[in-house]
């Protein structure tokens, strides 16, 4: 897969990921009763919709000029509904790492010595990196390479 297929192929992903996350954002202001210590804010699970918005049609008809049908679409399909329940585990990594370190911290980043923003900044990073690393995976998986 060239760059720039596969940086479209991302942008799909996200695409799918941003217009799931609408419904699940509204899932979670509407939840009754809220739960006991509260949330990630990601409410209890990843909410997966995969009608394309505006953008998204248009990355699709950009990576599928001719379009899918058949096994091919309901390849992309699964790809895109898995990615949103993976996005949204790595999200919740991601939230858990940053409560747990300020609950140990503090959550003022300034006020912390040089090696302990250095241990902030390295746990993000490895939390971001391994996001990077599936999101380009699943973009390689669309296209089944």
């Amino acid at each position: 897969m060239s760059d720039a297929r596969l940086e479209l192929a991302e942008d799909f992903l996200r695409e799918a990921v941003f217009r799931s996350r609408e419904r699940q954002a509204a899932s979670v202001a509407i939840a009754r009763p809220k739960p006991a210590g509260g949330t990630c804010g990601l409410g209890e699970k990843a909410s997966v919709v995969l009608d394309l918005s505006p953008r998204a049609q248009e990355l699709y008809e950009a990576l599928w000029p001719t379009g899918l049908a058949g096994a091919e679409l309901e390849h992309v399909r699964g790809v895109l509904a898995d990615w949103v329940v993976e996005q949204d585990a790595l999200d919740r990594q991601r939230n858990h790492f940053l409560k747990a370190f300020r609950q140990k911290h503090g959550f003022d980043r300034d006020a912390y010595p040089p090696e302990r923003l250095q241990e902030f900044e390295s746990g993000l990073a490895r939390v971001n990196a391994a996001e990077s690393e599936r999101r380009a995976a699943a973009a390689r998986a669309l296209s089944g390479t």
